[in-house]
């Protein structure tokens, strides 16, 4: 039974970007044993885990011998590829996924965890990247479920909530049907009020949207503000938006307002390592603009 200040408990993180290090870090300021694997690696990235007091590894090979648990925090387009070599690899332990996917693709990971008798626990993640006056809430679902919040549990950091525990097909993805469709409100209407400005841009009526919004809709304005950024984040949301969409034709409902909103990240994936303000992202959205590429 995993404790939430077992020492003996190995966490392997894949792969320790902004959000996987602080995870990390609330985790390893438990007594967890968290590791990474920092071959092929940026710098940037071995130093936000050495500041996460994550220790390194030399191969996946040695994460997947050494980790009873594995939790999986990587760009969606990803998910699946990570956890067919986590398996490959021969894992045996507990694999969460906490990446930003579709229930179905959480299903197909699941499928390919549990074919080499590991045990699959699907989750997701909520809000800012842990740390200091900051909460991340983390759902988990599935039979593991439980345990799995019980090593995630007791930091101020963590708030993690359990959804479905049975081994149904629903309960099994639930955490990430609530991601997704949590995800489809709050990063699809970032895209929707950003392509809104292109438009009113490209017909000349910017200045007299804006000054409508402040009478009528005085948020909106600065929401948009807000969304442009979020810009250097466009090239790991456009995949997720995918993802949104396939959950909703899986539901029965249109998926065409995920798919816009992924193309809209698409032209502002090229501002990954930038800061852009507003107006260099509506000029990235211009029909042929190399802006951000």
């Amino acid at each position: 039974m995993m404790s939430p200040a077992a020492t003996e408990i190995v966490v392997g993180i894949l792969h320790p970007g902004e959000m996987g290090a602080a995870v990390g870090a609330a985790l390893a300021t438990r007594a967890v044993d968290v590791r990474w694997v920092p071959v092929g690696r940026s710098e940037s990235t071995r130093r936000r885990a050495e500041q996460a007091g994550l220790r390194p590894v030399p191969t996946l090979q040695d994460l997947v011998e050494q980790s009873q648990v594995i939790l999986s925090i990587c760009p969606p387009a990803e998910a699946i590829r990570v956890a067919t070599e986590v398996a490959r690899l021969g894992f045996s332990g507990v694999y969460v996924d906490a990446n930003a996917v579709a229930p179905s693709t959480a299903e197909q990971i699941g499928a390919a965890i549990h074919a080499v008798g590991a045990s699959f626990v699907d989750a997701s993640i909520i809000g800012p990247p842990p740390g200091a006056g900051r909460q991340t809430t983390v759902y988990v679902s599935g039979p593991g479920a439980p345990a799995v919040a019980d090593l995630l549990a007791g930091s101020d950091q963590l708030v993690v909530r359990t959804l479905g525990t049975t081994s149904t097909t629903a309960a099994s993805a639930s955490a990430s049907a609530l991601k997704m469709c949590y995800a489809a409100w709050t990063k699809g209407t970032q895209a929707l009020l950003l392509a809104i400005r292109s438009a009113a841009s490209a017909y000349d009526v910017d200045d007299a949207l804006v000054d409508e919004w402040n009478r009528s809709q005085p948020t909106l304005a600065a929401r948009c503000e807000a969304a442009a950024r979020s810009a250097p984040k466009a090239w790991r949301w456009s995949a997720e938006m995918h993802e949104i969409a396939i959950t909703f034709a899986s539901a029965g409902l249109p998926s065409g307002f995920s798919t816009s909103a992924a193309e809209i990240f698409d032209r502002l994936s090229g501002f990954k390592d930038d800061q852009p303000d507003l107006g260099a992202v509506l000029a990235a959205l211009e029909p042929g603009s190399t802006a951000g590429s």
